[in-house]
């Protein structure tokens, strides 16, 4: 699913920016090579690397990725090199446990099933996954070399994001008796229910290098994996849609 959705945002994308910039070649605008529009669809493609991994929270760098989709608006600051960007949209996570380990609940103190730890897989495991998804709201102050011409425009950007959580699971991929099959488990994992971090972002025209560096941490304080509190940083690449 994740590939479905990666591929199809990034056709979307790709014919926005060409079809921008054939009605900006034919109409006179005085912002030169996008629409004349109140906003900006961005989209994130990013590897995750949480902070810690001694509790065998161990991911595997190319399956932990990160797809943001977000809308952002565009309020220049005056006739300065400066602007505010307000936005929001989803924000896409997954982790890709490379020890074929999986999260569960053992026995505890408390309750026969109450203690969160990384468990080992089915036998035959061949790909175990943690996902979380949230609804993010964002704002970034940027500085722009050109801002009457975006697409020529070398920017620097710092911001803050933060999120709510609404949707979280674990996959596994095993064999069993020559056959392969598929597990989903559906629950919150004592994952906290919102984030919060800092962004960056450098680059030039529609493409830019970003990062997230999460000041919150995933799994809810002393709930977590053996109660280790691991944080996560992202970088990876955006496209601008329009």
């Amino acid at each position: 699913m994740f590939k479905k959705i990666a591929f199809v945002v990034l056709i979307a994308a790709t014919t926005l920016s060409a079809t921008g910039q054939s009605t900006i070649e034919s109409t006179e605008k005085v912002r030169r090579g996008r629409p004349d529009i109140p906003g900006t669809f961005l989209i994130d493609f990013g590897l995750n690397f949480p902070s810690n991994d001694t509790i065998g929270f161990n991911t595997g760098v190319w399956g932990s990725r990160t797809l943001n989709l977000y809308y952002m608006l565009d309020k220049r600051i005056g006739q300065s090199k400066f602007s505010v960007h307000p936005g929001g949209g989803f924000g896409l996570e997954r982790y890709k446990f490379n020890n074929n380990r999986t999260l569960g609940y053992v026995p505890g103190p408390n309750s026969p099933f109450d203690t969160l730890r990384m468990i080992p897989g089915p036998v035959g495991t061949k790909k175990s996954q943690l996902i979380t998804n949230y609804i993010d709201a964002l704002v970034e102050v940027r500085f722009s070399t050109n801002p009457n011409d975006p697409a020529r425009s070398f920017k620097v950007a710092l911001g803050f994001k933060a999120g709510v959580l609404f949707d979280s699971f674990t996959k596994l991929k095993y064999s069993e008796d020559g056959e392969t099959k598929k597990f989903k488990s559906k629950q919150d994992f004592n994952l906290n229910p919102f984030r919060y971090g800092a962004t960056l972002r450098i680059g030039a025209g529609n493409f830019n290098l970003f990062g997230y560096y999460s000041l919150s941490p995933i799994f809810t304080d002393k709930k977590g994996p053996d109660q280790a509190e691991l944080t996560n940083f992202t970088v990876g690449l955006s496209l601008a849609g329009f």
